[in-house]
């Protein structure tokens, strides 16, 4: 299966993408791996005429904002629980509510873990897109406008940077009015399915049964975890601090199953590396693809039958767009 879906891609002119949370047999066969941001730049900057896109459906159409000119396909178009939290519906009730309270003048960050109408929304609003790696440099520049900040959609994330620049943060439809108005960074409700599984006590427990262990986290955990961990990073930061450690040193990761799980190398048999729950830590969607479904995709493109590919409206990717460079632009 895997020379067949290799000799296709070579037919069909084809770049095969993956996320670091993909399952191993798509990683293993991918031709560019990486986070959010790296996949976004990599897979729109390629020669490729044609992407094969394996991960979650605001990536596949990250992808297509940037280089329209590509055909962009996904053997699956997996939804993300949490950009599933917020439409551009909610974002539109959002901005209703913060005016209600008063408050006209605002910036806007959404994650990238967003749909493209989302991000248009916020390209209107003179905003930008984050992703986990480059969050903190795109927190500086939007706090260089003087305005609240409203991050979106991931609660956790907004928490973690208000608290890393030592600012107020609050929970829109969680938090009272008047922590709200109070708040330099108002949040959206949203959250990572995968991420809300790590707990303050499992940090407890390790560091319990291992005093000289480290702690390295995803920014999408709760802020109890993340002011606990020694190491808060995305996917591909997290790599890079793991594989830099001493093959001896302890460590224990709080992010997706699959990509902690190709960092468990044991040292001389003995197990140095860990997983930050109690639970397996996977996300659903992001396992949904297999090697059978690159292949379906790849064969119905050869025969001319193509389906699930990223379409978008022209307004709408426009004006995503400008919020998408401008982070590329601050990263």
């Amino acid at each position: 299966m895997k020379a067949r879906i290799k000799e296709l891609q070579k037919k069909l002119d084809v770049l095969l993408v993956a996320h670091f949370y993909q399952r191993d047999e798509i990683v293993e066969i991918a031709d560019l791996i990486g986070d959010s941001l790296e996949l976004a730049r990599k897979s729109s900057q390629s020669s490729n005429k044609n992407i094969v896109f394996c991960g979650v459906g605001f990536m596949g159409q990250s992808v297509k904002i940037l280089a329209p000119q590509k055909r962009v396909f996904m053997p699956k178009i997996a939804c993300c629980s949490m950009a599933r939290m917020i439409d551009d519906t909610y974002f539109d009730k959002s901005i209703e509510k913060l005016k209600e309270y008063g408050i006209n003048s605002i910036f806007p960050i959404t994650y990238i873990n967003s749909n493209a109408e989302v991000k248009a929304k916020v390209s209107e609003l003179e905003g930008v897109v984050c992703t986990s790696a480059n969050a903190a440099k795109i927190m500086d520049y939007a706090l260089k406008h003087n305005k609240k900040i409203f991050f979106l959609p991931d609660k956790c994330l907004g928490q973690n940077l208000a608290s890393q620049n030592d600012l107020k943060s609050a929970v829109l439809g969680l938090d009272s009015k008047e922590k709200i108005l109070d708040a330099d960074i108002i949040c959206y409700d949203g959250f990572c399915s995968v991420h809300q599984l790590f707990r303050a006590e499992d940090v407890d427990f390790y560091r319990q049964k291992y005093s000289d262990i480290l702690v390295a986290v995803h920014p999408e955990c709760a802020p109890s975890v993340v002011q606990k961990a020694d190491f808060v990073g995305s996917t591909s930061q997290i790599i890079q601090y793991v594989q830099k450690l001493d093959p001896t040193q302890k460590v224990v990761v709080g992010t997706e199953f699959n990509l902690v799980n190709r960092l468990r190398k044991p040292y001389n048999g003995i197990q140095n590396t860990f997983v930050l729950s109690s639970t397996k830590p996977e996300c659903p969607t992001m396992n949904e693809t297999t090697l059978q479904d690159v292949l379906n995709v790849l064969e119905a493109l050869d025969r001319g039958e193509e389906y699930n590919e990223i379409l978008l409206k022209e307004e709408v990717a426009i004006k995503a767009k400008r919020a998408l460079e401008k982070m590329l632009e601050l990263s």
